[in-house]
């Protein structure tokens, strides 16, 4: 099943979901996840967020760095959502059961890009766990 639905001022957001419930929950929740992205707009982060949230960074270090706790979580997506100058394309979205998987593009303020992929795990309607990970290159 695909969901496409417009976004104001953002291109359209298809995900493809699993067909039952808990997926599609998941995928209402990684939708406006990923709205804030899209829309420069961190305002819904505190309500998406768990408070037990554990985000593994897109990081150098091959044992990854790690945000902690619904406010550090928040924190780190704020700055990447407000950051000037810069923008996300997604590539492609697919939740099932609790799990989702986010392919994105990433432009810098200097109009070069990187390519990405979060793996996300959902649970009573809130973000517990989310790994970035990049395309090297």
């Amino acid at each position: 099943m695909n969901i496409h639905e417009s976004v104001a001022n953002t291109p359209q957001q298809a995900i493809e979901i699993y067909p039952d419930e808990r997926s599609k929950d998941t995928a209402e929740v990684i939708k406006r996840f990923n709205n804030v992205f899209l829309r420069h707009d961190p305002s819904e982060l505190k309500d998406l967020v768990a408070e037990n949230c554990i985000i593994e960074k897109i990081a150098s270090d091959p044992e990854g760095d790690r945000c902690v706790g619904r406010d550090a979580c928040v924190a780190l997506w704020e700055g990447i959502a407000t950051a000037p100058g810069t923008h996300f394309d997604l590539e492609g979205v697919f939740a099932a059961g609790d799990r989702a998987t986010i392919r994105w593009r990433y432009w810098n303020g200097e109009g070069r890009f990187v390519r990405g992929v979060n793996l996300m795990r959902v649970s009573s309607g809130r973000i517990v766990e989310a790994m970035g990970y990049i395309k090297g290159g």
